[in-house]
């Protein structure tokens, strides 16, 4: 049903911004009460989550990406954004677009786009 899709540039350049959009189709973004998340996998590295747009708009991102993240959302689309700057090739990984379903039960990663690959190069 919901169906996720990540997309932007394959190679961005040291010290450029990232830009991904997550085309997402089967719901919209600002139902209640799910969370998008930006998650990350470098190579040979365990996911490291990025941050998060909820339904009523309100974001967070984890503390070591903080200054350099930036995600948002397009209503009228439906689509979320990730930009991250000041890039290095630390920073070359697959970027997954996810949804989190928040409850009194717990949160539940319950769909995650099939995740693109982004490498940071001169």
């Amino acid at each position: 049903q919901v169906q996720l899709q990540e997309s932007g540039p394959g190679l961005v350049k040291p010290s450029q911004t990232l830009s991904l959009t997550c085309a997402v189709s089967g719901d919209s973004i600002t139902t209640n009460y799910y969370y998008w998340s930006w998650i990350r996998q470098a190579p040979g590295k365990g996911l490291e989550w990025v941050g998060y747009i909820n339904y009523s708009g309100r974001y967070h991102y984890v503390s070591s990406l903080r200054s350099r993240t930036s995600i948002s959302r397009d209503t009228a689309k439906n689509q979320l954004t990730l930009q991250l700057s000041s890039v290095t090739p630390e920073d070359t990984a697959v970027y997954y677009c996810t949804r989190q379903l928040v409850t009194a039960g717990g949160i539940s990663f319950d769909r995650w786009g099939q995740g693109t690959q982004v490498t940071v190069s001169s």
